[in-house]
């Protein structure tokens, strides 16, 4: 048993010193992925569904407008359907500076209210009943996180990175998550998100990948609580990129009046 062990671990060193070899960095693939060209402005239509471990499913409808401000990026979306949540929206401002947090607001109609998502509970809290923390809602900065290049490693026939990223922040929801990028288009095929006790939390996978307007992005996403059996498939249609789009737009003031 312990030779078994000592070959596992010999295979699992040579495998790090031969990405290290290549003069690759975790923290370069996540720069790669990070300075992925996908235009200064983007839209999309968005289904959202909620899966219960029984398979009762809950449908919503959102758009989506995103915006790159220098380094740093605005996001709004607003639920479209169904009636009960129409109007309902989400500003993020995301910031570049991984010294700087992350603006976010939550519009709820029904309340007339905006709720100033916090620092920590962005992290912890789950957007709208989803698997998503707010946190996956948005981008997050590279130096955030450690990351440690872990092999090469093929995925349905893309050859593809896999990169284990630690954050600095207590507060995240996750201890590490392992992320398995491919190389060819630089999309993220599947992340792995581990508790506190470092047991397998949540695990995203993605899919329907495609070039729109000579840009690469995915159609499908699942995120799945491994632990509750609960699952978020969210599928983005209509993609559009560099559309043009108000400023004004990314603001709370133009937020509190819905889609």
């Amino acid at each position: 048993m312990k030779t078994i062990h000592l070959i596992l671990s010999l295979i699992a060193t040579l495998a790090v010193c031969s990405t290290q070899a290549a003069g690759l960095s975790g923290r370069d693939v996540m720069l790669k992925v990070k300075n992925r060209p996908d235009g200064d402005t983007r839209y999309a239509d968005i289904e959202m569904t909620l899966i219960q471990k029984s398979g009762h499913k809950r449908v919503r409808k959102l758009e989506s407008w995103a915006m790159d401000v220098g380094k740093d990026t605005k996001r709004v979306m607003f639920f479209t359907y169904p009636g009960d949540v129409a109007d309902t929206g989400f500003l993020t401002w995301d910031y570049n500076d991984a010294g700087k947090t992350d603006d976010k607001w939550l519009y709820l109609p029904a309340m007339k209210k905006t709720r100033r998502i916090s620092g920590k509970s962005s992290k912890t809290d789950y957007f709208m009943g989803s698997d998503f923390t707010y946190n996956d809602m948005s981008t997050r900065s590279v130096d955030e996180e450690r990351h440690m290049l872990l092999r090469e490693e093929t995925v349905d026939g893309h050859q593809c990175w896999v990169v284990q990223s630690t954050p600095y922040d207590k507060d995240e929801i996750y201890s590490r998550r392992v992320t398995w990028i491919r190389q060819d288009c630089l999309l993220m095929v599947k992340v792995e998100f581990y508790d506190k006790l470092n047991k397998l939390h949540r695990r995203l996978t993605s899919s329907d990948i495609v070039q729109v307007q000579n840009f690469w992005t995915m159609c499908l996403m699942q995120m799945e609580n491994v632990q509750t059996g609960h699952k978020t498939v969210i599928r983005m249609s209509n993609q559009k990129f560099n559309v043009k789009v108000s400023p004004n737009l990314f603001t709370v003031a133009r937020l509190e009046k819905g889609a």
